[in-house]
């Protein structure tokens, strides 16, 4: 028999990618405005989630991209240049994880 309620509270905890916050909650817990949030999304740096509402909902993994952004402009980085720059740095730890995993494979079986 399978599971049909979906994923329990435990899980959504767990779970980097489920949209929990709402756009104020992450704006405050962020020290930014709503309308930073929007320019990061206008930047294809995050795409928020929409709550039945039509309301935007953010996730932790998208609050850290965030938050980095808010790092970068905070040094004097333009909004659109920071969000270049963490889509590069996601692409480079992805690539540096997936190589990794293939070396493990690739030395495994030796």
């Amino acid at each position: 028999m399978t599971d049909t309620a979906g994923p329990t509270a435990e899980d959504r905890f767990d779970d980097e990618d489920y949209p929990a916050y709402s756009m104020g909650a992450a704006a405050e817990m962020l020290g930014v405005t709503p309308t930073f949030l929007r320019a990061l999304g206008a930047a294809h740096l995050i795409e928020p989630k929409r709550s039945s509402g039509g309301h935007r909902r953010y996730s932790r993994y998208q609050l850290r991209l965030a938050a980095r952004a808010r790092e970068l402009v905070d040094q004097g980085t333009p909004v659109e240049a920071a969000c270049r720059i963490i889509i590069l740095e996601d692409q480079l730890a992805e690539a540096l994880r997936i190589n990794a995993e293939y070396e493990r494979e690739r030395t495994a079986g030796d």
